[in-house]
């Protein structure tokens, strides 16, 4: 299954934007998401690849998942899928 697509789908959707208006280098921040949409995407996430993301909804920087840029969202990702495997 590839990761890439499936992440931009759902941050697509959580920012109301085409896929492919979503770039790796972007910020969620970029993308207009508020905390609440970020949560809705990990919970996404998580269902639409089985995994559990290791994310601190109440304080995001004590997370091991980095959500700085879309790239680092689909790699970290791309390692718990791995790492599930």
């Amino acid at each position: 299954m590839k990761v890439e697509p499936q992440v931009i789908q759902i941050i697509a959707e959580q920012a109301l934007l085409e896929p492919k208006d979503v770039s790796r280098d972007q910020t969620l921040e970029d993308l207009g998401i508020d905390s609440l949409g970020l949560v809705e995407s990990i919970f996404a996430i998580e269902e639409a690849f089985d995994i559990n993301v290791p994310f601190n909804a109440n304080d995001p920087s004590e997370s091991d998942f980095d959500i700085s840029t879309v790239g680092s969202i689909i790699a970290a990702v791309e390692q718990l899928v791995k790492d599930q495997a």
